[in-house]
């Protein structure tokens, strides 16, 4: 009967011991990627603080344009690690918040899962005003303008405008260094059309970015409604009642 009640406690012991505990560094990552860079990478790192090896079930990002990357499949007690996940930056500009689900064997379900966090703030490269410039069916087709300024951190010389539909004519008349203005002029707009306009920089060398500005003749814009005529119903009109005559006194 000892025996049972001491293999009973010294199992309880031994489970309470044996557990496992994934601590992270930081699950939430900053970055402010230089301008020209291609991907912002992040690291999280990790450390198994428990007793017992730690193995991660999966690790999945939460779109196509970040990866991951695992340094190993089982964590041992006091191994140190890292999870990379690094997210291609293409022309995404402003913040970008991108998560990585993290699933392991730790049998407290509170633990099993952690969610990382990428937070990337991209400068903006090339400032566009506007972006889309249009005319209506039938207005002169007189050129409209769109400016465009190069960031400090990224710096472009030339800049040159192509457009997808030969309806459409376009003009670069550089200003201070790092500005230029675009003239675009449809060439009829007697009829809707549009055009998407490439600009293409020739920063950086390796592989210029480019951008998009978007240009189109619309329908002209209808008439306002005309309002009907109110239907006022006259107020019936109140007769007044001639007050009976008062019949004058007699004579005698």
């Amino acid at each position: 009967m000892k025996t049972s009640i001491l293999s009973v406690t010294l199992s309880i012991l031994l489970a309470i011991a044996a557990r496992a505990d994934l601590k992270w560094e930081q699950s939430t990552v900053e970055l402010h990627p230089a301008m020209g860079e291609k991907q912002a990478v992040a690291h999280f790192k990790y450390e198994n603080t428990g007793t017992v090896p730690i193995h991660f079930k999966s690790v999945k990002a939460s779109c196509g344009c970040t990866t991951t990357q695992t340094q190993k499949e089982v964590v041992n007690p006091g191994e140190k690690g890292e999870i990379i996940a690094s997210l291609n930056i293409g022309d995404r500009t402003g913040q970008q918040v991108k998560t990585v689900t993290v699933q392991t064997d730790d049998p407290n379900p509170a633990q099993a899962t952690t969610i990382l966090t990428l937070k990337a703030n991209i400068a903006q490269a090339m400032e566009i005003k506007p972006a889309f410039v249009y005319w209506t069916s039938g207005e002169q087709p007189k050129p409209k303008k769109i400016s465009v300024k190069a960031a400090k951190e990224f710096p472009a010389k030339n800049i040159t405008v192509k457009s997808n539909n030969q309806n459409f004519e376009s003009k670069v008349t550089p200003g201070k260094p790092g500005e230029w203005t675009i003239e675009v002029t449809p060439k009829d707009t007697s009829h809707p059309m549009g055009t998407s306009l490439l600009i293409q920089t020739d920063y950086p060398k390796e592989s210029p970015k480019s951008f998009y500005v978007n240009a189109q003749v619309t329908n002209p814009m209808p008439p306002p409604m005309l309002r009907g005529p109110v239907n006022q119903t006259a107020a019936p009109a109140v007769k007044t009642a001639t007050p009976a005559a008062i019949p004058s006194p007699a004579t005698h």
